[in-house]
């Protein structure tokens, strides 16, 4: 049997925090980033943006950038409106939300870009 790899995070060390599913992982490329984009226009779902600020990620509502982009199947798009996000917000979170209609929840969330972690 392998062993549970143990994820050491603390409120103290900010460089250890953790955000939704993809934070466990190495850091995504561009490229895995446009494939997730893709991911959620195949499965017909609408992409939103968020951002707030890392001290406030665990404990706030993030904040809506825009309107989620219903009805868009442009990747280019939702990635100029996340990089825009970025731009306006470099200190930031800057997180990716895919919206299922079907479900009326969110189908997917990752946070995209990360602000300086500091205390």
């Amino acid at each position: 049997m392998s062993e549970v790899q143990d994820y050491k995070s603390s409120l103290t060390d900010t460089t250890s925090r953790k955000f939704e599913t993809f934070s466990y992982l190495p850091e995504m490329s561009k490229e895995d980033i446009r494939k997730q984009v893709q991911y959620i226009v195949d499965k017909g779902w609408n992409p939103g943006i968020e951002h707030t600020e890392p001290a406030n990620a665990f404990d706030h509502y993030w904040y809506m950038w825009k309107l989620p982009m219903f009805g868009e199947t442009d990747v280019d798009t939702i990635l100029a409106e996340a990089d825009a996000c970025h731009a306006a917000h470099p200190n930031n979170h800057v997180r990716l939300i895919g919206y299922d209609n079907y479900a009326q929840s969110q189908g997917t969330s990752m946070v995209i870009y990360r602000g300086p972690m500091t205390a």
